[in-house]
């Protein structure tokens, strides 16, 4: 999977409903995205020290506590650079693709503006 897919699938995951790991990469599974599980836990941990996400601990009936995952507002809007991002991306492939509706593909007379960089968020 090429790097910042994996980032911009878990934060979309997050940005409905905090999570558990196990409950993420089924999600990702469902989608058909395979991760490794030690590839998900260094992208949390990652994205909780850089002030993207952060956790809270639930008692679970069977067995230890549990770690849930959620946003942060700087990772929400880490989320819509990237958002915007993909969406610019998604329509310069799309030019490439045939029978793309056109309702889908930029103005000929366009030219899109340089997406920010999703690094040159800062944090809160």
């Amino acid at each position: 999977m090429r790097k910042g897919i994996l980032e911009f699938c878990v934060l979309l995951l997050l940005s409905r409903e905090r999570a558990y790991p196990s409950d993420i990469l089924n999600r990702l599974k469902e989608a058909r995205l395979i991760v490794v599980e030690g590839t998900l836990y260094a992208l949390l941990n990652r994205l909780r020290k850089e002030g993207y996400l952060t956790y809270e601990w639930e008692e679970s009936r069977m067995g230890p506590p549990r770690k849930y995952y959620m946003m942060t507002p700087s990772g929400m809007a880490l989320l819509e650079v990237m958002r915007s991002e993909w969406m610019q991306i998604a329509q310069s492939i799309a030019c490439f693709l045939p029978d793309t509706p056109a309702h889908i593909l930029p103005p000929a007379d366009s030219t899109p503006e340089p997406a920010a960089s999703a690094i040159s968020i800062e944090k809160e």
